[in-house]
């Protein structure tokens, strides 16, 4: 089987609420000639994962910006994907699962927004 376009995932179902701790790392681009550059490619952040059970790493591209937001913020995935990176071996191949997201938002001020429209 192969799946191109990784694993969509059920992002309520699978990850419970979520809250955001820190920037793990940055990927940079590296150019033709094997050279590291300075030109960012992706970031991967660390959040905690109540489906889970435990902290998660999302990689999200650099356009989507650096995320700053609070320590413990509960935040969101946008467009969450699951897939796969496999390493042959001697006596198979060993697989990493890794999780991408076009974006994280905060759901902090979202939640905050609509709790003061029902005041109105």
């Amino acid at each position: 089987m192969r799946l191109a376009q990784g694993i969509v995932i059920e992002k309520d179902k699978i990850f419970g609420t979520l809250k955001f701790l820190a920037l793990r790392r940055e990927v940079k681009i590296t150019d033709e000639e094997g050279n590291v550059t300075e030109q960012i490619k992706e970031r991967t952040y660390d959040l905690k994962s109540k489906g889970q059970g435990r902290i998660i790493q999302v990689s999200i591209p650099a356009s989507a910006g650096v995320k700053n937001f609070d320590y413990n913020a509960e935040v969101e995935l946008v467009n969450p994907v699951a897939d796969t990176v496999a390493t042959a071996t001697y006596m198979g191949a060993d697989v990493d699962w890794y999780i991408k997201a076009e974006n994280i938002k905060s759901i902090t001020k979202n939640l905050n927004a609509q709790q003061g429209e029902k005041l109105k």
